[in-house]
């Protein structure tokens, strides 16, 4: 399947159609679609716009939860210090 800018190759697409795609194979899919999109753009708009594109699917299909993981902020790691960064 061919896709556009937004989802090259088609991938998320894709896996609309998939009826028996578990988590584990959308995160597959998503961080295969990370790495094929367009060196400089922006993930989390390009996340949006496909959450927005896929808005008639179920909401508690597996990609559409992935989706939104990605939408989601991550804390940064800290450095501990101390005994306690070396005791690892």
């Amino acid at each position: 399947m061919k896709g556009d800018a937004l989802d090259p190759g088609g991938l998320i697409a894709e896996s609309y159609r998939i009826e028996t795609l578990g988590p584990g194979e959308c995160r597959e899919i998503f961080l295969d679609w990370a790495l094929k999109v367009a060196a400089g753009t922006d993930l989390r708009q390009a996340i949006a716009a496909l959450l927005e594109r896929h808005a008639g699917e179920p909401a508690d299909h597996p990609m559409t939860e992935t989706l939104r993981a990605g939408l989601a902020d991550t804390a940064a790691p800290r450095r501990r210090g101390g005994r306690a960064g070396r005791a690892r």
